[in-house]
């Protein structure tokens, strides 16, 4: 944004956000404060702003590991109860994916994956392999 805006450049760039999520219904979370500043051409401080603005209105929310992540928005199931649905879907026996993959499946932090494949490990439905991943070892024993 070349020329200097009369209303403030992080309003308008808030206000473009504002209506991208008014009209995505299905937007949950908002590109990197990188993407941002590439798109609208300003620097991290003006994003910064727009970001806090919307924020404050109470649209937005950042979430460690996460990002921006749209405020109102379906949640997405506990990591444990993701990580517990594909067992599921797996046979006794069978690679359960790398902690990597999980993270990028869930969008959850690896130590959050960490801790409900400890959890799955603890409940002997997931056995490690040293070097060589997981696998299914039982399935899980359905409590509802």
């Amino acid at each position: 944004m070349p020329e200097r805006s009369p209303r403030g450049t992080y309003l308008r760039i808030a206000d473009a956000i504002e209506t991208e999520i008014s009209r995505d219904s299905a937007l949950t979370s908002l590109p990197s404060e990188a993407q941002l500043m590439e798109a609208h051409g300003v620097g991290r401080s003006t994003v910064r702003r727009a970001l806090d603005s919307l924020a404050a209105k109470g649209l937005i929310k950042s979430r460690p590991g996460a990002g921006w992540v749209v405020l109102g928005t379906e949640p997405k199931a506990p990591v444990l109860d993701q990580l517990t649905a594909l067992v599921r879907t797996l046979g006794i026996g069978d690679d359960f994916p790398s902690e990597k993959e999980l993270a990028e499946t869930t969008g959850a932090a690896r130590g959050t994956i960490r801790r409900a494949l400890a959890q799955l490990e603890g409940a002997g439905v997931l056995e490690v392999r040293h070097g060589k991943g997981r696998r299914v070892r039982a399935l899980p024993i359905d409590h509802s």
